[in-house]
């Protein structure tokens, strides 16, 4: 059961603190409200150390969903709408969460609300499960007093972002599965399949095509140096992983990526969709433009494009416009954009200009997904059909040789 610090104020006014084990902050409340006292202050030490040692782990276990943080945004700013308190709001959505990482994080939002903090103070203790979008929003809707629709905006914001990052991953899902089943499946036929083949043809004596030699050859590596062989794989990913996420590394991919037929202009789409929108919703939340944009360049993944808008922000603090740093990045991002942030700059309704913007991408992006997925099938089917070709063409020649001979 959980233990529970806290101080509590008699009707006298005099204040002293306690300790009381119970199964909930709100049992504890009601034992203390019955007893005519209030509660001031209340720590639950032993969810306390729990919380940090699971956020200091990245969630490794009990990790925060995006869609389950998409949901406390949409279902919070629906209750704060229905008129509902904050604290109120925020113990039922802790009571209906079954992440018990997550519970805890309620649970500390509601303590630090109690002792006059504000929402987006308190959740910018979490920056691993609420992130500077997510805060910055909340912060603009508290300051302009419209924190119901600034929640709202954010849920629909991280919504489309979630949806559409999982239809991109969606679509490469199917050739991932499909190329690992087949890698796995030669690699298994170079160890068992091949060499009792090898045998025959060293039996034989026959007279061995270059293409036969080279699987054999394959083959001979796997069974002679399979462990070294999986060391080296091994080695290979962690190292490739480890130069993935430096600076140079980052630049030479991210590139590489972006000049890849199809998949480039996915990603430029992609990048340029999530830009439009959360700028949008930043704008319109009424959060400052420098800090917008800033906060977009933390959202978006690409280094190019994130480039661009630190250029964009620099661009701001000196009085110059955005969609002129936008219009010279045509190479990233497309003239559409900047054309249309131009109109809103001009008309002063660039975050209406942008939600335009982001809808017509991602329907784009949600259609070049589906012809994606279309076209991948016929395109794996003939790598397949190569590679079994290109197999059984060097086992059965030297059969064919062998006919011949005799």
């Amino acid at each position: 059961m959980p233990h529970f610090v806290f101080k509590a104020k008699k009707s006298t006014g005099e204040i002293y603190a306690s300790e009381k084990d119970v199964a909930d902050r709100y049992e504890l409340y009601k034992l203390v409200r019955e007893s005519g006292d209030e509660i001031v202050e209340i720590r639950e030490t032993s969810a306390s150390k729990g919380l940090h040692r699971e956020i200091s782990l990245g969630g490794l276990f009990s990790r925060v969903k995006t869609i389950e943080k998409i949901n406390f945004a949409r279902n919070l700013g629906s209750m704060l709408e229905a008129g509902l308190a904050l604290s109120r709001a925020l113990s039922v959505l802790e009571r209906q969460s079954r992440n018990k990482a997550f519970k805890k994080v309620l649970n500390e939002l509601i303590t630090e609300i109690s002792k006059g903090s504000t929402l987006s103070d308190a959740m910018g203790k979490y920056p691993k499960i609420f992130s500077q979008l997510f805060v910055s929003m909340v912060r603009a809707g508290e300051q302009s007093g419209t924190l119901a629709d600034s929640l709202k905006v954010v849920s629909t914001q991280m919504d489309k972002s979630f949806t559409l990052e999982r239809k991109v991953k969606g679509a490469l899902i199917y050739p991932g599965v499909i190329l690992s089943a087949m890698l796995l499946i030669g690699i298994l036929m170079f160890i068992f399949v091949v060499p009792t083949l090898t045998k025959t043809f060293v039996d034989l004596n026959v007279q061995l095509p270059f293409t036969t030699r080279v699987v054999l050859g394959i083959s001979t590596v796997f069974q002679d140096y399979g462990v070294f062989v999986l060391i080296a794989l091994v080695l290979l990913v962690v190292g490739c992983r480890w130069w993935s996420k430096r600076e140079q590394g980052k630049k030479i991919i991210h590139a590489a990526v972006l000049k890849i037929p199809v998949v480039g202009s996915l990603i430029q789409e992609v990048n340029t969709a999530r830009t439009a929108r959360t700028l949008s919703s930043l704008l319109g939340s009424g959060v400052d433009v420098v800090e917008s944009v800033n906060i977009t360049a933390s959202v978006v993944q690409n280094i190019y494009f994130r480039a661009v808008l630190e250029k964009a922000r620099e661009a701001i603090k000196k009085g110059d416009l955005m969609s002129k740093v936008f219009a010279e990045a045509s190479a990233y991002y497309p003239v559409f954009l900047s054309e249309m942030m131009s109109v809103g700059e001009e008309t002063g309704k660039t975050g209406e200009m942008l939600i335009g913007v982001a809808h017509y991408y991602e329907d784009d992006v949600e259609q070049k997904t589906k012809d994606m997925s279309t076209i991948i099938e016929p395109v794996l089917m003939i790598i397949i059909a190569a590679a079994v070709g290109f197999f059984a063409i060097s086992m059965i020649s030297p059969m064919y040789s062998l006919v011949d001979t005799m």
